[in-house]
């Protein structure tokens, strides 16, 4: 049994699914049940996701997935992401909806890396918006850059590094590399005399020399996002 506001929010996003395809943001649902908070909001999706009426989609921006619709809603399953317009209005029975264009996804923004001395790579709840364009295949991150090590190859403190989820990678290519187990740096991984040596792009850094066991790679750098203020 659902409570009031939930149906009146799964109605609500069927409405915008069988009228354009695309379902509501978040502060559109929030105007729509005339809630005080987006928190709220909150709250009723993850009631729904968990009573199997609803389930946000990985890698997409807002998108949601309706699975079931109420009873007294004869609803098909359609999966969408979101937008910026809604329409509230009775919900009849669902239609084919289109498929919309979606060049911007949703990857895990897991705090900062180093690109100087290391220092640990934070994991988060964040989020970061990157065009599809800029990833290929893959599991894929993002990491805030902290430092001057990697000037020389155009990777500037404060900006994003998008980042391939892989535990392997070639010499040359630059890694995010986990240090004994402790801290995480952004740097040109190179294997020599039977160590490894994880190069900067800066020529008042030094190289840093490991073990192999002392170095574990997390990824490696596919892409990067700068912000201008």
């Amino acid at each position: 049994m659902l409570t009031a506001k939930q149906h009146e929010l799964i109605r609500f996003i069927q409405t915008r699914l069988e009228d354009t395809g695309i379902s509501p943001s978040f502060e559109e649902m929030k105007e729509a049940l005339d809630l005080k908070s987006k928190s709220g909001v909150h709250r009723l999706i993850s009631a729904l996701e968990e009573r199997g009426f609803l389930r946000r989609l990985p890698n997409r921006a807002r998108a949601l997935e309706v699975i079931k619709q109420p009873e007294d809603v004869n609803a098909s399953v359609v999966r969408v992401p979101a937008a910026n317009d809604v329409v509230a209005r009775t919900v009849a029975p669902a239609q084919p909806a289109p498929s919309p264009a979606n060049d911007v996804i949703e990857i895990p923004l897991h705090g900062r890396i180093a690109a100087g001395a290391p220092i640990e790579a934070l994991e988060g709840q964040s989020t970061l918006p990157v065009p599809a364009a800029l990833l290929g295949s893959g599991e894929h991150y993002a990491l805030e850059v902290s430092g001057d090590s990697m000037v020389e190859a155009g990777i500037l403190d404060g900006d994003f590094a998008l980042v391939k989820r892989t535990d392997s990678a070639r010499d040359g290519e630059i890694v995010v590399a986990l240090v004994r187990n402790e801290e995480a740096t952004l740097k040109y991984l190179r294997r020599e005399n039977g160590k490894i040596r994880l190069d900067p792009a800066n020529g008042a850094y030094e190289p840093q020399i490991y073990d192999p066991h002392e170095v574990i790679v997390q990824g490696k750098l596919a892409g990067l996002l700068r912000r201008y203020h």
